[in-house]
């Protein structure tokens, strides 16, 4: 090979790497630029715990779906505090650091993640409480008139009761985790009905678990006697299936309420062994909040989405949206949560339940 041809081959293979090199440092400013875009359309998703069916199997998704609706090109970062306090205040600090724009937080220790939300907020990040009404600098809160679910229940166990339904009456209460905001606002407005209508002989924290509010009943009937209690409010649906366990091996046959709609509680109702539940249409919640989120995002008014106003334990007054609650016996059981398609008829009614979804209307 001559001087002449050496130098072309080399000139060739400079080019050649130059070329290359500059295909490369464009597709990796696309790509860079593509993750700025991603960081820039984060949301981040942080729920309480798992215990509960309702997060994982209905908020979650519900929520991840419709910000995918409204923004196909967002991101939504999830976690869940598996009820640990702590690792939620961990979880908010990690959404900081991956740079989320809005941060969309159910609390589990409503007081306790203050600051975590004012870290939060500090850079620049807006924060929707979801479902429980977070303490701190939040911009919207979307859950459901708390208060109101209260007096339904309280109602719905009035009404179960019947004649029994007097001031000499004994029935045990048995609250949500006083750490939860709404624990609280559903504790009030049952109070606002029970109160002087029957003697509430017995109240206690559940702390949202079947097994404690099994152990809470299980201590109300040693003190009062089986034969003196003549029904039983119960904050929600899980804590229920605990105090059912507890008055079933008692041998205790009274009116039992619930909350939220889950399927076992349902089921329980078909087969009398609870009274009542209350329905909270997740769809409605999630979707209002995945709206407001957006909203916040792309620097729109969300007024339109949070109505109304809501004032938290602090005294701060926050843009809400609170949508209304129904109260579920077995006779509303087919026109609520099956209409709305909650659940399907066959889930409800397996094999052990068939008989009584029969006699309930529903097949």
């Amino acid at each position: 090979m001559n001087a002449m041809t050496r130098r072309f081959a080399v000139g060739t293979v400079a080019v050649s790497i130059a070329l290359t090199m500059a295909a490369c440092g464009k597709a990796g400013d696309d790509k860079g630029s593509s993750s700025s875009d991603s960081k820039a359309k984060s949301i981040g998703l942080l729920l309480p715990e798992n215990a509960t069916t309702r997060y994982e199997k209905f908020d979650r998704p519900l929520i991840e779906a419709k910000i995918k609706e409204l923004c196909p090109d967002c991101v939504v970062n999830y976690d869940n505090a598996a009820a640990d306090p702590q690792k939620q205040a961990q979880q908010v600090n990690s959404m900081i650091t991956k740079g989320v724009k809005v941060l969309i937080l159910d609390p589990q220790d409503s007081v306790g993640i203050k600051s975590s939300v004012e870290a939060a907020v500090a850079k620049g990040i807006k924060v929707v409480a979801y479902d429980r009404l977070a303490e701190g600098p939040i911009s919207a809160y979307v859950s459901y008139d708390n208060e109101k679910v209260g007096e339904l229940q309280g109602q719905a166990l009035l009404d179960a009761m019947g004649p029994n339904a007097t001031p000499q009456s004994k029935i045990v209460m048995i609250d949500g985790d006083p750490a939860d905001p709404n624990a609280a606002q559903f504790k009030a407005g049952a109070h606002k009905i029970l109160d002087g209508k029957v003697d509430i002989a017995y109240e206690q924290s559940g702390l949202w678990k079947d097994t404690v509010a099994n152990q809470k009943v299980t201590a109300a009937i040693t003190q009062l006697g089986k034969s003196s209690i003549k029904g039983v409010y119960s904050a929600n649906d899980g804590m229920a299936g605990g105090i059912a366990t507890a008055l079933k091996g008692a041998g205790i046959s009274v009116p039992l309420t619930g909350q939220d709609a889950e399927l076992a509680g349902l089921q329980r109702i078909l087969t009398n062994a609870q009274t009542s539940t209350i329905y909270k249409a997740y769809k409605p919640e999630a979707d209002a909040t995945a709206e407001i989120a957006v909203d916040l995002l792309l620097g729109k008014d969300f007024k339109s989405a949070a109505d109304t106003t809501a004032t938290s334990a602090s005294g701060q007054t926050v843009p809400a949206k609170l949508l209304p609650a129904t109260s579920v016996t077995k006779a509303n059981i087919k026109d609520t949560v099956i209409k709305d398609g909650l659940y399907t008829t066959a889930q409800l009614c397996t094999a052990e339940f068939a008989q009584a979804c029969k006699d309930a209307g529903i097949s």
